[in-house]
């Protein structure tokens, strides 16, 4: 069988296509939609996502290695740009506000593109089993005792007005590392104003609670909905955000 290859736009800056492919990456990379150390997608992600053939993103990657932004070992190509300063404040941190207690834990966060659970999108406000990006967080001890684990649900609102999100959709395979803790930084930025409601809950006789985060728009309209599971008796909840000064 032929093998086909995806059509490329033509080159209209004198560019070769593979430097505005590492262009347009890099831009992702600044932007946090794939944080430092988080390997990126795979070659045929990356191709489908920017229309063009697997060579050519071979040829990006290997201008992004060059520069010393992206490295490349066994597990595949990660993002080697340094983060912000350790005293920048983290805004309102992903999911629902709250870091880890134990400096072991280890955590690991997916995306998938599928129906979120009936709950959640009767929360946003979507028809029955309509796909959106489902974010998965789980924290776990060295010795896998779960500490912690949240199902995050996005509206159609928030992956169609904040780009940042709307991108993971293409890489959305529940099986990419997927870290969004600038989430709420990406929809303050796309000028939405941020309204949250925590609701906490015991779960039976357990020592395990369940928070329940709903975030709205200025305009009422949902923007996401988190369930997260925490082991009270051997972890503790910690909600550090930051909120800017009116001006």
């Amino acid at each position: 069988m032929a093998r086909t290859t995806p059509h490329e736009p033509p080159q209209t800056d004198g560019r070769p296509l593979y430097w505005r492919v590492a262009s347009l990456l890099l831009d992702e990379l600044h932007d946090g939609s794939i944080p430092p150390g988080e390997r990126l997608p795979g070659e045929r992600h990356l191709a489908r996502h920017f229309e063009v053939s697997r060579e050519t993103v071979r040829q990006a990657l290997e201008v992004l290695r060059r520069g010393g932004v992206v490295a490349t070992d066994r597990r595949g190509s990660h993002a080697t740009l340094p983060g912000g300063p350790v005293e920048e404040p983290a805004s309102l941190t992903f999911p629902v506000g709250a870091r880890p207690a134990d400096p072991w834990a280890v955590d690991r966060a997916t995306v998938a593109w599928e129906a979120p659970p009936p709950e959640h999108a009767t929360a946003l406000r979507l028809a029955p089993r309509r796909p959106t990006l489902v974010h998965r967080y789980r924290s776990a001890t060295p010795d896998g005792r779960s500490l912690r684990i949240a199902v995050t649900s996005f509206s159609a609102v928030a992956l169609a007005e904040v780009a940042e999100l709307g991108r993971y959709r293409d890489r959305a395979d529940g099986a990419t590392p997927a870290q969004l803790r600038r989430a709420y930084d990406w929809m303050r930025k796309a000028g939405l104003t941020l309204h949250h409601r925590d609701s906490i809950t015991q779960l039976g006789d357990t020592s395990a609670v369940r928070v329940t985060r709903r975030v709205h728009d200025q305009y009422a309209r949902p923007l996401e909905i988190t369930e997260l599971v925490v082991d009270a008796e051997q972890d503790a909840l910690v909600y550090e955000f930051t909120l800017p000064a009116a001006g």
